[in-house]
């Protein structure tokens, strides 16, 4: 929902900050706090001005960056479930979760500036993710797919566990696959 003062962007100004958004990614994720802002808006082919314009300060595209980075994960789970099987999904949604947790990990001095500045980029992070999950076991639950007797925050906490230790992307690959045979009915 929109406050009375914002106007919806035009579409322009919509692929303008998405453009922005994936290069402080990028420029991020290499360079963390010391990240240009000008070369930021630069890769995104926009002027300076335009990057003020979305993000009056750097904290705030830091965080905005995250933020979008987690809403593409979120929203690839209902994305994923309607064209693939349940227990498929779930598991390209593991896949993608083990990319956003690099992103995160490569982001991290960045992240921990906004941090130190007093914001909290993760404060709805662990409920987004959740949901995510939650929708992706019911609904392979309902399919007969997966089990039904599956926590979500269980599911998640092993997914970041993966995530966090696994030595390569081929090996999180492997243990992600196990732990879906620990969920498949």
């Amino acid at each position: 929902m929109t406050a009375p003062s914002e106007r919806p962007l035009r579409a322009d100004a919509r692929r303008n900050r998405e453009r922005l958004l994936r290069a402080a990614v990028k420029a991020f994720s290499v360079d963390g706090t010391e990240a240009s802002l000008e070369g930021i808006a630069k890769d995104a082919g926009v002027g300076i001005g335009t990057l003020y314009r979305h993000f009056p300060t750097r904290d705030e595209l830091v965080e905005a960056a995250y933020r979008n980075e987690l809403a593409k994960l979120c929203d690839s789970a209902r994305e994923l479930l309607t064209d693939r099987a349940t227990d498929e999904a779930l598991r390209r949604w593991m896949d993608r979760f083990v990319d956003y947790m690099a992103t995160k990990r490569e982001m991290a001095d960045a992240l921990r500036a906004v941090i130190a500045s007093g914001r909290n980029p993760y404060a709805t992070s662990r409920d987004r993710l959740t949901a995510a999950v939650q929708l992706l076991i019911e609904a392979g639950a309902e399919a007969g797919t997966l089990r039904d007797d599956v926590q979500p925050l269980d599911v998640l906490t092993a997914v970041s566990g993966v995530a966090m230790a696994a030595g390569t992307p081929e090996q999180a690959g492997r243990i992600l696959d196990l732990l879906m045979d620990g969920l498949r009915r």
